[in-house]
């Protein structure tokens, strides 16, 4: 691919057609709100200039780098490539997506069409992968530096803890050997796997040199944000050794597995723009994996970095976990057998997905070990008929297979991602289509829209000559992504109709400073030091109810019919609970194992938390503060978050 791209020039949309869009008004879903979250998020800085891109740009970077790696991969295939044809059908997926019917999802905004991709590792583009201890025996340290890298290029990981009990740790050698970490991604995780493999007989661990290691606030060139600095690093590979030491002469453990991979995404977390997200899955019967956030100390330390699952099986007795779950949001379940029988769960079993091993992070995604999965939104409330939703399929779809064309950095991952080409076509708005066209209509398009991506993947993967996609469809959490086009995030229901939405700004930025002229409300954050808390009053369209008006039964069931009707892969929802549904937790879960992949569960809390990032308001107050609001010019804003690739209620980091 890398040297495809460069043998051939790149796709480019016509000057012609992109000029009507530079100063065509954009459909900002909650308007001001969404400007401000994508300006913030997802717009680069331009080349040569001293600005960051706008919409029309984004979509332009995104939709050229989508056509020019299917222009690389047929150059290097020699496969008909036909210019014409493809600046049409760029033409259209450029429109749906600037009128927010379809985007990729927060990695593919901030990461397609750069050099990176091609140059360095197609990874950035995945938001999430898996990895399995089972096979800890034969490589200690691989699952956890693979972990490592993959966290560092902004992927959510799933891993497991059944490696533990399989291997001793052994007292290390150690060296006065000097090892020069070396500044790169690649270099953090190979002093990470010179310390573990110390553990188990493999070689000794040396004095480290951090001397290499740009210091903190240097920018980083690639992939986008600033570096850390080596204290992160530093202080990673201190803890790691610690609690492997505490371990020496003992079996691995699920808690000594489980640890390890937090403290090396705590690292992660401590770096420039990277976020983390983790979902550890362990045993149903281990009460060790089931305790391990009742320690608050470490708990507050690292082991908040991961969400911690079960491997639940049909039929089991829910009466020990589902009461943890009902008070503390954990653990979640995750039913493989249903994953390794079904696609969808309305049509007759086909076992294609026998080898998946986990899920990532906010288990919409049945994943094997080291497999990485890219995921795309759709919006079917913005949509006015089934055959204009279905139009968008085709080029939401074709993002996705698009992305599977492009290798990572990881021989392992890339054998198993050229095979299984698993893509994630996602909905966002869910509960407002089914406000807006009512539930059999929803569930209908569903259907139709479902089977129409099967055709469509018949035609697309004979046409690039690869592999039909393993699964093709989900419903993920969303987050900021759904936020740009006003869309009720995946499955879930809003908080209110009406609210007010608060963003943390720094101190050192000149937008709040922009926002507060244009009469939005601006405080000092009361637990942040030189941050300012701005405040957005927000309407939904298409509303429906509020997420306190919907029972447990009804959410669970909801989730079920998707699982039926559109997802071949899972369902990502967090299910929330009021404290008497709690009382029979287990019940909906024992009625429903049956139907579902994976479903978690959150205690309805009046929080009390000032500067909430919700709170509701009457239709009187949002209009009484819209009243003081004048349009912004925001000019230029610094890139400084990156979307948490897996942003539900439960995996947030």
């Amino acid at each position: 691919m890398m040297s495809a791209v460069s043998e051939i020039r790149k796709f480019k949309l016509s000057p012609v057609f992109l000029s009507q869009y530079a100063t065509r008004e954009v459909d900002w879903g909650f308007g001001d709100f969404s400007y401000v979250v994508y300006k913030r998020t997802y717009a680069r800085r331009v080349e040569g200039e001293d600005r960051t891109e706008e919409w029309w740009e984004t979509c332009r970077r995104v939709i050229e780098g989508m056509f020019t790696t299917q222009k690389a991969h047929c150059h290097q295939l020699r496969l008909p490539w036909c210019n014409r044809k493809a600046q049409r059908s760029a033409q259209e997926a450029y429109d749906r997506m600037f009128n927010f019917k379809w985007t990729p999802s927060g990695r593919g905004l901030w990461m397609m069409g750069t050099d990176f991709v091609w140059e360095r590792s197609g990874a950035g583009l995945n938001n999430c992968a898996f990895v399995t201890t089972e096979n800890i025996t034969g490589g200690y340290s691989s699952p956890f530096t693979w972990m490592f890298e993959m966290s560092m290029l902004g992927v959510g990981v799933g891993y497991d803890t059944k490696g533990a009990g399989t291997i001793e740790i052994a007292e290390p050698r150690r060296t006065d050997e000097v090892h020069y970490v070396e500044d790169s991604r690649e270099g953090w995780a190979e002093s990470l796997r010179i310390l573990l493999d110390a553990f188990v007989g493999k070689g000794a661990i040396p004095v480290w040199d951090f001397s290499l290691v740009r210091e903190r606030g240097a920018k980083i060139k690639g992939f986008g944000g600033v570096a850390s600095g080596p204290a992160p690093l530093k202080e990673m590979l201190k803890r790691v050794d610690e609690i492997h030491m505490n371990s020496v002469g003992e079996k691995i453990s699920s808690t000594l597995i489980s640890d390890t991979m937090n403290l090396i995404a705590k690292c992660v977390v401590s770096g420039g723009v990277r976020r983390s997200a983790l979902i550890a899955l362990g045993d149903k019967d281990d009460e060790e994996f089931a305790n391990l956030k009742a320690d608050h100390e470490k708990l507050m330390d690292y082991r908040w970095a991961s969400n911690n699952s079960i491997f639940a099986s049909i039929g089991m007795d829910y009466s020990y976990h589902a009461p943890l779950a009902a008070r503390n949001g954990e653990p979640n379940f995750v039913f493989m057998e249903n994953v390794h029988r079904f696609g969808r769960t309305g049509d007759p079993e086909d076992n294609r997905d026998a080898g998946a091993m986990g899920f990532n992070p906010c288990a919409e995604q049945p994943l094997w070990d080291k497999e990485l999965c890219n995921l795309v939104e759709t919006y079917p409330a913005r949509h006015d008929s089934v055959e204009d939703y279905l139009r968008t399929l085709k080029f939401a779809y074709l993002y996705g297979k698009t992305v599977s064309l492009i290798p990572t950095h990881s021989p392992e991952t890339n054998a198993i991602m050229m095979r299984n080409r698993r893509i994630g076509l996602s909905m966002s708005g869910v509960v407002q289509n089914i406000e807006k066209v009512g539930l059999r209509n929803h569930l209908e398009m569903c259907d139709v829209g479902y089977k129409y991506v099967k055709e469509l993947d018949k035609t697309y993967s004979d046409w690039l000559c690869v592999p039909r996609s393993i699964r093709m469809t989900t419903v993920k959490p969303s987050g900021t992504v759904s936020l740009l086009p006003g869309a009720t995030p995946g499955i879930h229901h809003p908080i209110s109709e009406f609210y007010i939405r608060r963003m943390r700004i720094a101190n050192t930025s000149d937008l709040w400073g922009k926002l507060k002229d244009a009469g939005y409300h601006v405080e000092d954050c009361v637990n942040a030091p030189d941050t300012k808390v701005v405040e957005f009053p927000i309407r939904v369209e298409n509303f429906g109810r509020a997420e306190t008006d919907v029972s447990m039964w009804e959410q669970v069931n909801l989730v079920s019919l998707m699982q039926q009707y559109w997802s071949d892969n899972s369902v990502s929802c967090t299910v929330k609970i009021t404290k008497e549904e709690g009382e029979e937790l287990d019940r909906v879960i024992e009625a429903y194992e049956d139907r579902l992949k994976s479903i978690s569960f959150l205690p309805h809390s009046d929080h009390g938390y000032e500067q909430a990032p919700y709170e509701p308001i009457t239709q009187e107050e949002y209009e009484s503060l819209r009243k003081n609001i004048s349009p912004i010019n925001i000019g230029d804003a610094k890139h400084e978050v990156t979307e948490k690739f897996c942003d539900g209620d439960t995996c947030m980091v």
